[in-house]
């Protein structure tokens, strides 16, 4: 990327201005946060049917609704709180009559209950939560987005979210009652992997996802007093005794 692009504190991922700046300087030319829809082909079109009404949230410049289109799938809003970005990609793509695009705030969608079998994000998630360091001090940013998902999915829709984010500090994110939904993920790339998360509205979560779910915004209890060093001999010889796994 660019450097001339990133902003100067990770905060300002989240503030409208910047998009509108980036996406006046790029256009709708296609730019893929986390892969293009090759990278994750395999696992995301065994989440699709034919006709499914899919909504993609903070669409960006990626032109990934537009390859879903040549796969068949034709019914595909795509949404992003960007009105220069919006413009650009209506633009690029006026020729597909099956893509539609809308200036909206995944925080407060649009649509009424139960609109869309599928909900599709790709680091639209990982933007609202950029500056969160922990899962015990979580901004409502996501929430309110994930309960706005919930509410246009309907029974039997599906959700796929994808991330760089670890199962081990997004899944209890995911992992809540209220939104009814089932969780499973998987993990794609080579070098460095990142997940794809698909939940399922109407479907019951399992035990441990609920108990995981519940940790959430829950401190950990105190950490035990950390083990003697080890003799520097010792440590050089054998150092993976000298970290906590």
């Amino acid at each position: 990327m660019d450097r001339r692009r990133l902003p100067d504190a990770n905060g300002r991922y989240r503030e409208r201005g910047f998009w509108d700046a980036r996406y006046r300087e790029a256009g709708a030319e296609p730019y893929e946060w986390l892969g293009g829809l090759s990278r994750f082909r395999r696992q995301l079109e065994a989440e699709l049917r034919p006709g499914d009404r899919i909504l993609v949230l903070g669409c960006g410049n990626s032109a990934l609704s537009h390859d879903l289109y040549e796969l068949g799938h034709t019914d595909i809003t795509s949404i992003d709180f960007s009105p220069v970005c919006i413009e650009a990609m209506r633009a690029r793509y006026a020729h597909c009559p099956g893509l539609r695009w809308a200036v909206m705030d995944i925080r407060a969608l649009q649509f009424p209950d139960t609109s869309f079998d599928v909900v599709l994000e790709k680091g639209t998630l990982d933007v609202l939560m950029v500056e969160e360091r922990d899962p015990w001090h979580v901004s409502p940013q996501a929430a309110a987005a994930l309960h706005q998902v919930s509410r246009v999915l309907r029974p039997g829709g599906r959700f796929v979210s994808i991330t760089f984010a670890q199962p081990h500090f997004r899944k209890p994110h995911y992992a809540q009652e209220a939104f009814g939904w089932s969780l499973r993920h998987a993990a794609y790339g080579d070098a460095f992997h990142y997940f794809l998360y698909v939940m399922c509205k109407g479907q019951r979560l399992a035990s441990p996802d609920v108990a995981l779910g519940r940790k959430l915004r829950q401190p950990p209890a105190p950490a035990a007093p950390a083990p003697p060093a080890l003799p520097p001999a010792a440590a050089d010889e054998d150092y993976l005794r000298a970290i906590e796994l």
